[in-house]
């Protein structure tokens, strides 16, 4: 369309070298954020360089990236979070790349990094804090001090549950999911810290790493869930649909909703869960 060209190749940096990203080395486009890139759509700036600063060459490969963090973005963890991923992913059009601070990257990790450990991710290496510019023009929020953010005390209810009702959360879980399951549930132990769930009952929507022969002996893991509450297991008289992520030889719950058939939004679910939407590429924590 009518995006605008821009070659950042004479940009070189003079402030070391960030992500390899010290100049533009190939031509740069000016594009439209499109509505269904879901994580910065609404960041506060309408248009994106494309490659971005993450070397994402094409806005399919940003979509599918981007939609494994959409699920952190709703846990609220930093209010920094879509300001510092949406300067990578979706950088604002500028004469040259201008990357996060390094302390925005170091607020936005040690506030989510804790509630990403429930989902067995760690914070990966391409986004590393000490490769971004300390003294440099950066994208910051607000003064590096209002970034302590108070703490939640240990009657957080564990991340995975804590889950809203809503069609399109419901779908964006199943895109970063691996497995999903519809099941009924025996018992939830406490085990190393984590809470076990034992089926009684259960059926796979999507399968993902789990052989069919072992379905039958499937334990689930809420990760470091062994204290925190998780409402929607207070109640184990109904289905619920799960899904999760096989990490090392442990099925991890990712997400919990209740199977519930007369609710507006999770009917709406069922009949997108069909043919979810979502956009296919390797995934960015492999």
């Amino acid at each position: 369309g009518g995006a605008s060209e821009y070659d950042y190749v004479s940009y070189q940096s003079d402030v070391g070298p960030y992500g390899g990203g010290r100049f533009y080395a190939k031509p740069r486009q000016c594009v439209a954020i499109p509505a269904d890139l879901r994580l910065c759509h609404g960041v506060g700036y309408d248009k994106m360089v494309l490659p971005n600063l993450l070397e994402h060459e094409s806005m399919g490969e940003v979509k599918h990236q981007a939609s494994s963090w959409v699920p952190l973005l709703n846990k609220n963890c930093h209010m920094g979070t879509q300001v510092f991923l949406c300067s990578l992913f979706a950088p604002v059009c500028l004469e040259r790349p201008v990357y996060p601070c390094r302390w925005l990257c170091e607020a936005v990790r040690d506030a989510c990094e804790p509630v990403m450990q429930f989902f067995g991710f760690f914070w990966p290496d391409m986004l590393k804090c000490d490769q971004f510019p300390q003294d440099d023009v950066c994208i910051a929020m607000t003064a590096p001090n209002a970034t302590d953010v108070a703490r939640p005390k240990g009657t957080t209810v564990c991340p995975p549950c804590d889950n809203e009702m809503k069609s399109e959360a419901i779908v964006e879980h199943l895109c970063a999911s691996e497995f999903a399951l519809k099941m009924t549930i025996k018992e939830v132990k406490k085990e190393n810290g984590d809470k076990m769930i034992v089926p009684r009952k259960r059926k796979a929507l999507k399968l993902g790493p789990i052989r069919k022969k072992n379905l039958k002996k499937l334990v689930l893991f809420l990760k470091n869930g062994a204290d925190c509450p998780c409402h929607q297991l207070d109640n184990l008289g109904h289905h619920f649909l799960i899904m999760g992520r096989q990490v090392k030889t442990q099925y991890l719950l990712t997400a919990i909703y209740k199977w519930d058939k007369k609710n507006k939004e999770f009917k709406k679910f069922m009949k997108k869960m069909k043919s979810p939407d979502c956009p296919t590429f390797p995934s960015v924590f492999k």
